[in-house]
């Protein structure tokens, strides 16, 4: 059960720096969410947005920083 605990745990701060990151970047003016590639559709009684480019760049980031601790971890 400890296990369990310390990767919840984990998990809960990695969530928090995620999210203090994203409050960051949005005072700072990072575009995440406007990228180019999002798609954004208006119609008359509805509207839908998908952040395709930004999904696909937090990915990368994500995936680089994953792939750099499991270097270090060697």
């Amino acid at each position: 059960m400890n296990e369990i605990g310390k990767g919840l745990a984990g998990l809960g701060l990695l969530l928090a720096v995620i999210g203090a990151v994203l409050l960051l970047a949005g005072r700072v003016g990072l575009p995440l969410g406007r990228l180019p590639g999002d798609i954004a559709y208006k119609g008359k009684h509805f509207s839908v947005y998908i952040p395709l480019a930004t999904c696909i760049s937090i990915s990368v980031v994500v995936s680089a920083i994953f792939y750099s601790i499991s270097i270090l971890r060697r």
